[in-house]
């Protein structure tokens, strides 16, 4: 038997305060309505009318709690009164954006209307959300909202001598432009070990990807130098790795881009968290289904422009291309 959600109408709210009155067991309430117990109970305490002058008047009524209800869903349904308030940010989403990230971009460009992050995720799981489909979009792609579980870790053991515990602290704080993290975003085995090179400057959020044809450190490290040598050297300071296999040849990194690398601690990528973060909305656009010897450098370049021209909370709602080229020209003048 399946878990009824929807809400009370005004003839249970009076039939429930009617009974309250009566004193009837709210066990028997509840399977006179056909109700769980924990809904009524919840129904009560959330639509109780209260008088502070007069305590003795305040209580459970029906029709009130009908106003109420009502008045709590004019405001979660606000989107719904104002459709080109709603078409913008449904066009938002399905341009790739986050709730928070339409929420800031419309405080920043200063709307006439505009809306929280909370009230887009809950427009996108209501009723009129759901017909749409728009959890589809949304960063978890999820039909119910839950928790985020628990990430799993992986490391291999690897030398200390670039531990990250050694990083600088303008690396670490974010202090510094120039900057990066990097990883490798893996398909399925039965593509082989084809894979993608995810790479971010800690500073901007800007991404940069490219393929590579296995999981072979020395070309690997090759894709780096191929996409960061036509930066100047301020803007390519140093690389965070986590231990994979796959980063073991630094050396030949440092020689030929002369940038620093540093390593996160065994079973801890966690502490190149940008990337980490940068992935999972990369898989947005190349799901773990995906063939990798399929995907065309035209189509990275296309996520890449994607990702780097929506606004992010940490930058301000400022976006990954909007402050590299800022930083980018700063570190240029300055001739660091």
């Amino acid at each position: 038997m399946g878990t009824c959600y929807a809400h009370l109408d005004l003839e249970e709210r009076q039939k429930l305060a009617r009974w309250r009155e009566a004193k009837l067991p709210m066990k028997e309430i509840a399977l006179r309505l056909g109700r769980a117990p924990s809904t009524l109970y919840r129904e009560m305490r959330r639509n109780r009318f209260v008088d502070d002058e007069i305590p003795h008047l305040s209580g459970y009524y029906g029709m009130t709690a009908q106003r109420a209800y009502e008045k709590r869903r004019a405001v979660h349904r606000k989107l719904i009164r104002h459709p080109a308030v709603k078409a913008a940010v449904v066009d938002r989403l399905k341009a790739g954006w986050s709730p928070e990230q339409i929420a800031g971009r419309m405080k920043l460009e200063r709307h006439a209307t505009s809306v929280s992050h909370e009230t887009i995720y809950r427009y996108a799981y209501s009723g009129d959300g759901r017909s749409e489909a728009l959890y589809r979009h949304l960063p978890e792609h999820r039909r119910r909202r839950r928790p985020r579980g628990m990430r799993r870790h992986h490391g291999r053991r690897f030398s200390n001598e670039h531990s990250i515990s050694l990083r600088p602290v303008e690396v670490s704080e974010r202090q510094q432009f120039g900057h990066w993290e990097c990883d490798l975003v893996m398909f399925r085995k039965e593509f082989g070990k084809a894979n993608v090179t995810s790479l971010v400057e800690r500073v901007s959020r800007f991404t940069v990807l490219a393929k590579n044809a296995d999981r072979t450190s020395k070309p690997v490290m090759e894709t780096l130098i191929s996409g960061l040598k036509v930066l100047p050297q301020p803007a390519r300071r140093s690389i965070t790795f986590d231990r994979g296999t796959e980063f073991t040849a630094w050396a030949h990194l440092k020689a030929g881009l002369g940038a620093i690398p540093w390593f996160c601690d065994p079973q801890s990528p966690w502490q190149k968290g940008t990337v980490e973060n940068t992935n999972n909305r990369i898989r947005k656009y190349l799901p773990r289904k995906t063939d990798p010897t399929a995907i065309t450098d035209r189509y990275l370049t296309s996520i890449c422009d994607r990702l780097n021209a929506t606004p992010r909370k940490c930058l301000g709602y400022r976006t990954p291309a909007e402050v590299f080229r800022e930083k980018l020209m700063e570190a240029m003048k300055s001739g660091e």
